[in-house]
């Protein structure tokens, strides 16, 4: 079996800055973030030892999200201008080692991550590929199945826990497929997506776990056969349905995305045995002062 990796790149970014401290490079200002977006790239490369490797970025709003709902992601913080400013260097050493990068206009990360992964199912070789997804956000969870397992990064940028289908369900009381479900009924502060005003996370995954779906939880409400139900979480539950189905649309991950997905040009080429990968890599690392991972090429 090959493997394929798909790094989830503002999520791995943005994790790296904040668990690092400050570090800078000469004639480039901070690089923490970088450095630690490139630890976690290594340590993948060295543990899952990929056939293939992309790393997907979002692009600047709106999305087509943000079109369904204008207050999507609202309420977020932006991050600090020096954590965006290290973006472009991230890309710029990926260049250097040949790794396919994805982003498109209008779609998150998690799209194309799910396209990709999608795409990958569809277009497997012999031997078939498995894909590792490699992410500290919880809505890449609903991509997980028989080929597609999630790399979750649980403590800085040193330490992860690889999540299949049975561990994501003995994890979260769900399996993958009701992420969005579970999403739509609790709602996800981060992104200011309301789902059910009053539903917590409990009473989301009580009503999951029962009912095996949004779709299937308003039926069963409709037809009178919601028995066990409280007539509080009932009512609430109805005076929401417009709103949770919303939510549904907000937290479902587009595979569908249009890109055109060339296996071949995702394939790593690993710069110990490619000295023409190997010399522009170690230029670039040199010009970020990274020697130590110049070091590990």
């Amino acid at each position: 079996m090959q493997t394929l990796i798909i790094i989830d790149g503002n999520s791995v970014i943005h994790r790296a800055y904040h668990a690092l401290p400050e570090l800078t490079a000469k004639n480039k200002g901070l690089v923490n973030a970088v450095y630690g977006f490139l630890l976690v790239f290594f340590k993948a490369v060295k543990d899952f030892n990929p056939n293939y490797i992309t790393v997907c970025f979002d692009t600047l709003p709106p999305t087509f999200r943000h079109k369904q709902f204008s207050e999507y992601k609202a309420k977020r913080k932006k991050a600090p201008q020096d954590l965006y400013d290290q973006i472009p260097m991230v890309k710029e050493i990926l260049s250097a080692l040949k790794v396919a990068v994805f982003e498109k206009s209008g779609f998150e990360a998690d799209d194309l991550i799910g396209t990709i992964a999608s795409k990958a199912a569809q277009k497997q070789p012999i031997p078939e590929i498995q894909t590792m997804i490699i992410s500290s956000d919880f809505d890449v969870f609903q991509l997980v199945n028989s080929k597609t397992k999630v790399y979750n990064l649980i403590k800085g940028v040193k330490q992860g826990e690889i999540f299949d289908v049975r561990k994501v369900k003995e994890k979260f009381g769900i399996s993958p497929a009701q992420v969005v479900d579970f999403k739509a009924l609790a709602g996800d502060a981060s992104d200011n997506i309301p789902g059910a005003t009053g539903i917590g996370k409990k009473t989301a995954i009580d009503l999951v776990q029962e009912y095996g779906s949004v779709e299937k939880l308003y039926k069963a409400i409709e037809k009178g056969e919601a028995w066990d139900m409280k007539q509080r979480v009932k009512e609430i539950l109805l005076k929401n349905k417009e709103q949770v189905l919303m939510s549904y649309g907000l937290a479902k991950i587009d595979s569908c995305v249009g890109i055109d997905l060339n296996l071949e040009k995702c394939a790593w080429r690993a710069p110990a045995t490619d000295p023409e990968i190997r010399a522009r890599a170690s230029r670039v690392l040199e010009d970020y002062q990274f020697y130590t991972l110049k070091n590990r090429l």
